[in-house]
């Protein structure tokens, strides 16, 4: 057996035969590590000896997995329905945004229902858990805690546990190692790995896996992306740590849909569940107001209302500042083009701001006219009606097409007190009490809010 080096990318797991300070693959600077393996010389494979596999048809009768619930609704929604058991679920978000505190609360939530919860932390010593539960007034005696960083250790006393632990936290990936591999713990090949065992653990023994792991800068969680493809089920928690409002996106699923989210707020007692979103983004709305409009969006198969803001401003330098918060950059300077180019509205020499209000990211294109209708009210100080949603996606002629789910859409603002919708025409759709005005073209939308001002 011989030993040599290779050099890993520790934010793209790509692998090269000399370090460099830059990565090829991702662009990123001084995140190649030396690695080295043990290399054991191949021999040939015989595929006659290969045993035989049984296929077999597609329509057949598979019964639905059983659901473990949580007992906290905004997790078991966004999940599909529940845990399942010897599923695998990768966590992740910024450090402080709350993932700890939120699978704390969903063990002893467990616990409560007489589930084997056990939460092993890297991080931590038992005793800082032991303070934090405390403080979030969780200090439920069946949640069994240990302090322990060798996966070996770890998979030992799970397999010889006589409680059968039917789900297992490890707080987090990153701090993991297996003592059988040279790098030290968070690099690309202990994390996968370590990930790797606990995950034959979890199916073996049947039980449900959390994975808390770092992110980057980017907003990506931190070691080889097949760390993603390995699991069942990838959890993103977005927010501002600024605001209270905490967004836990679904981004893969194999037992329910994508998209999901669960909405909580961060109290002093830990992670609430908010079982009505678009009411609480809403609340401190202002009426009257230039540059807001309100945008009925969909996330997975929730309808969600949040107020998008925006404000037009001349500026004094040679390139006026873009800023947004919680949409795309590149979509806004293409709002502006088309406002622009098809409406004669001049935009270039003016600073614009755009805001989602209450820390809710945005990425679907149907916000595209509510953007539109904000920019519009702002420079020409015209306040959108405040019984009034809007959402439709615009296109580069300057033309407004129809979006998914509009009935959805609609009933959820009707719920909510609208009575009036801007949107591309639809046909056969939930009328709102004082109509919905369909529109084909941006121009309609500037000639909308000209006579309403009227």
């Amino acid at each position: 057996m011989a030993k040599h080096s290779r050099f890993i990318c520790q934010i793209c797991g790509d692998v090269t035969n000399k370090w460099a300070g830059k990565c090829d693959a991702c662009g990123s600077w001084n995140t190649i590590v030396e690695e080295t393996l043990a290399e054991l010389t191949p021999k040939g494979l015989d595929f006659g000896k290969g045993r035989k596999i049984d296929f077999e048809s597609l329509v057949g009768s598979q019964e639905q997995p059983d659901r473990i619930k949580t007992g906290m609704e905004e997790v078991d929604r966004m999940l599909g329905g529940g845990l399942v058991a010897g599923s695998a679920i990768l966590i992740g978000g910024d450090p402080g945004i709350g993932k700890s505190t939120l699978l704390l609360q969903v063990v002893a939530a467990l616990a409560r229902q007489n589930q084997q919860a056990f939460y092993i932390s890297g991080e931590e010593s038992i005793a800082q858990v032991r303070i934090r539960a405390s403080r979030l007034g969780l200090m439920e005696p069946m949640v069994k805690l240990a302090a322990a960083t060798n996966v070996r250790d770890i998979i030992a006393s799970l397999d010889k546990n006589s409680d059968n632990p039917q789900v297992v936290v490890i707080d987090s990936i990153q701090t993991m190692f297996l003592d059988n591999i040279e790098s030290a713990p968070g690099t690309v090949t202990q994390v996968r790995a370590a990930s790797l065992e606990l995950i034959k653990l979890a199916k073996r023994k049947n039980l449900v896996l959390f994975i808390v792991g770092h992110v980057t800068k980017d907003g990506q969680i931190a070691g080889p992306r097949v760390l993603e493809h390995m699991v069942d089920t990838v959890l993103y928690f977005e927010g501002e740590r600024g605001h209270q409002f905490r967004i836990l996106r679904a981004v893969k699923n194999r037992f329910g849909g994508t998209d999901e989210i669960g909405v909580f707020a961060m109290t002093d007692k830990g992670l609430e569940e908010v079982s009505n979103p678009s009411a609480l983004f809403l609340s401190e709305r202002k009426f009257q107001v230039s540059g807001s409009a309100v945008f009925a969006g969909m996330e997975g198969s929730r309808p969600i209302l949040v107020e998008i803001q925006a404000l037009v401003a001349p500026s004094p330098l040679a390139t006026p500042r873009r800023a947004v918060v919680g949409w795309d950059g590149a979509r806004l300077a293409m709002i502006l083009a088309v406002l622009e180019t098809r409406c004669g509205i001049v935009m270039h020499d003016k600073e614009v701001y755009l805001n989602v209000a209450g820390g809710l990211k945005i990425t679907e294109p149907a916000a595209d006219l509510a953007v539109a209708a904000a920019l519009i009210s702002s420079l020409g100080n015209i306040a959108v009606p405040d019984e009034c949603v809007v959402f439709g996606e615009i296109g580069l002629s300057g033309e407004i097409r129809q979006v998914g789910r509009s009935d959805a859409r609609l009933k959820e603002s009707e719920k909510l007190g609208f009575k009036t919708a801007i949107t591309p025409v639809l046909s056969g759709s939930h009328k709102l009490t004082s109509g919905n005005s369909g529109l084909n073209h941006v121009k309609e939308l500037l000639k909308y809010l000209s006579n309403h001002a009227a």
